[in-house]
């Protein structure tokens, strides 16, 4: 979608003038929703009519003179995040229910001049990172339909890379608001656990889930990050901030870990490694020095994600929600969830013990640098590949993105290069809780200087 949220929020002064804007931008939306229904990521439409007289009403409230910065902005929400008047399902269809009242940070968008459009589609109550878990269907990258568009949060990543909105919310636990980024060449914003409301939100492991975003520019991110930040004492998960760093977005000069060549893991696909290390190259390119940081406590506390006890929190969040065993689940759904029965009480409290120490180890490392740079995934599967082997498959995609809510980091997800069948890969930059701004601002500087084309990995003569 052509239309910037940064750029509408510094060109709606006349909304005499532009009042047939916003009608345009939601008509537009629709046109291509419609003429695109087999990329699966919706999962519920709002009726046309009905948006396009919110729009109205909200021209009409701009000509007062009230301040509305996303006036009439086409957006899409994640269907495990809570829309007033709009079912929440979580991909699953016995679960649905109409809630009352929306989430807090839809509740801020809609208070800003946004429109939501309806709710996307994902991985089975946010279980997966693959945009194949779900019974309305599986979610294609944009850029390669053989290819899964990631998850959990793939229909809100396929919607905004497709041009039927301008933005979309997400979640992020273990990286689902960052995979589909990567797979769809465009910025994912992991925040700072606790910094956006999770209240209205169907929780997966509450302690780490996080809303996210998805959107065309970091500039864009920003801008809605800006408007549903802050703390909300309803949400018990919501903290306060100590402080936010702007140095290392504001300093010409940065340090960034880099990941050993040694330590590079991509599943089998060498040419993605290749294009991590151009990304590399690129951040040392716009005044960054690399300094190659030890990989092992990331991989050890993503390892606790996928194959430790957090899998119980999890098993029961969902529960409390939902008989787990009335067969209204996904067998892979359910599956993983069974897993949470191998964990006691006593793996609980020594994994908990082992990440604090994890955590230690991260801090020291970042002592040093001012962002990490990973790979945003490994390497993409085929939908083909990931229906075959589902669960093995998906951890292999959460390699580099499941320990960062864990080791309290934000993240911003931005794209890099493509390999030689066009299929998008992309880095994630992760700092301590707090620094989202600082990586926002290195973002900013990575996608200014990035030259997309320049970048693509060429197929060998």
């Amino acid at each position: 979608m052509s239309q910037s949220v940064a750029h509408s929020r510094t060109h709606h002064d006349n909304p005499a003038r532009n009042s047939s804007l916003p009608l345009e931008a939601i008509e537009a939306a629709y046109d291509r929703i419609e003429a695109e229904r087999d990329r699966n990521c919706w999962i519920y439409v709002r009726p046309r009519e009905e948006a396009l007289e919110a729009c109205r009403k909200l021209v009409a409230r701009a000509r007062t003179g009230e301040h509305l910065p996303l006036l009439g902005i086409p957006f899409g929400v994640k269907d495990n995040i809570d829309v007033e008047g709009m079912p929440t399902t979580a991909a699953c269809p016995a679960f649905s229910y109409t809630p009352w009242h929306s989430a807090r940070s839809v509740e801020r968008l809609s208070a800003a001049g946004a429109i939501c459009l309806g709710k996307t589609n994902l991985d089975q109550f946010a279980t997966g990172l693959s945009g194949a878990r779900s019974p309305y269907g599986p979610c294609a990258s944009v850029a390669d339909a053989r290819y899964v568009a990631g998850g959990s949060s793939s229909g809100s990543a396929v919607a905004v890379a497709a041009g039927h909105v301008a933005f979309a919310l997400g979640t992020d636990t273990g990286g689902s608001g960052r995979i589909p980024a990567g797979f769809n060449n465009i910025v994912g914003i992991k925040p700072t656990v606790g910094l956006v409301s999770s209240r209205g939100l169907v929780p997966n492991c509450p302690t780490i889930d996080c809303v996210s975003v998805f959107c065309n520019t970091v500039s864009d991110g920003e801008a809605i990050l800006d408007i549903i930040e802050g703390f909300d004492f309803e949400d018990p998960y919501s903290r306060r901030p100590r402080a936010f760093s702007f140095a290392g977005g504001s300093l010409s000069s940065f340090r960034f870990g880099r990941i050993a060549s040694a330590d590079l893991e991509c599943f089998g696909m060498p040419e993605c490694g290749e294009l991590y290390q151009r990304a590399c190259a690129r951040f040392t390119e716009i005044g960054g020095t690399a300094v190659e940081v030890d990989f092992t406590p990331f991989r050890q506390a993503g390892e606790l994600m996928f194959s430790g006890p957090w899998v119980a929190e999890r098993h029961s969040a969902i529960a409390a929600l939902l008989d787990i065993e009335s067969g209204s689940l996904l067998d892979v759904t359910r599956t993983v969830l069974a897993s949470a029965a191998g964990y006691s009480a006593i793996d609980t409290f020594g994994a908990i013990h082992r990440l604090h120490r994890l955590r230690r180890d991260a801090e020291a490392i970042f002592a040093g640098i001012d962002a990490l740079v990973v790979p945003t995934a490994p390497r993409p599967f085929t939908l083909e590949e990931m229906l075959r082997d589902p669960i093995t498959l998906n951890n292999h995609l959460g390699y580099y993105s499941y320990f960062a809510n864990l080791l309290d980091l934000c993240g911003v997800a931005v794209p890099n290069a493509t390999l030689p069948d066009g299929m998008p890969m992309g880095v994630t930059l992760l700092a301590p809780a707090w620094h989202d701004r600082a990586l926002i601002g290195l973002a900013r500087r990575f996608e200014a200087g990035a030259d997309r084309a320049a970048f693509e990995l060429k197929p060998s003569a």
